[in-house]
């Protein structure tokens, strides 16, 4: 299960954002989204958890939980969509 976490300290790395999730069980993917020209942390990222049971306690866990001083929003990911294009 794709999870989506926003407010996160713009120190947060992919690595920290593994661990965090990993006390709640196997951590398939982790990874927080950088601007594109400054390499900065955009302050959200996606984590992929295998087991949907691990995944929903982690969002359970987690979601509002402060860390770094700001409160961690997680919930379930949406799949973007294909037609949303930028011109």
């Amino acid at each position: 299960m794709k999870m989506y976490v926003s407010n996160l300290s713009f120190h947060t790395s992919d690595d920290n954002l593994k661990e965090l999730f990993q006390k709640f069980g196997a951590v398939s993917s982790a990874r927080v989204i950088t601007d594109r020209e400054s390499g900065r942390s955009r302050g959200f990222g996606f984590v992929e958890m295998d087991s949907e049971n691990e995944a929903k306690d982690a969002i359970q866990g987690l979601n509002n939980k402060e860390i770094e001083g700001r409160a961690l929003s997680v919930s379930i990911a949406k799949e973007k969509k294909a037609d949303n294009k930028r011109w």
